[in-house]
């Protein structure tokens, strides 16, 4: 598979990864003490596919940094699906199914992370 399939592949996925986040939140009771769950989440969820953005038009230590920031954005984002899991709110299974994802897209973003800094620490 060619790299700028795989990108465009990557790309539409965190698109619509936020999207299904976004979606989902709505299943949500609006309940005051909620309102920190969606808006962190809703920040955390949608900043990854952002940051991966920059991360295509930026200096390789741009791009590093960027893709380190969306890798922790999707280990935030699953601290926060987590907390709804126990709080047994919002549809479940959109929500294990968000879970599922988000861990797939941590697991590409630790991928990309690690490769990057070995190839800048040796010079590959």
């Amino acid at each position: 598979m060619k790299k700028e399939k795989r990108t465009t592949e990557l790309r539409e996925r965190l698109l619509d990864f936020s999207v299904d986040v976004l979606n989902f939140l709505k299943t949500i009771p609006y309940i005051r003490e909620y309102e920190v769950l969606r808006y962190q989440l809703s920040k955390a969820a949608t900043s990854i596919g952002a940051n991966y953005e920059e991360s295509q038009s930026a200096t390789y230590k741009e791009f590093i940094n960027k893709n380190r920031i969306a890798l922790r954005e999707a280990n935030e984002s699953i601290y926060w699906l987590k907390i709804i899991q126990r709080l047994q709110i919002g549809n479940k299974e959109n929500l294990e199914n968000l879970i599922s994802e988000c861990k797939e897209i941590s697991n590409i973003f630790g991928a990309i992370v690690s490769k990057a800094d070995k190839k800048q620490n040796y010079g590959e």
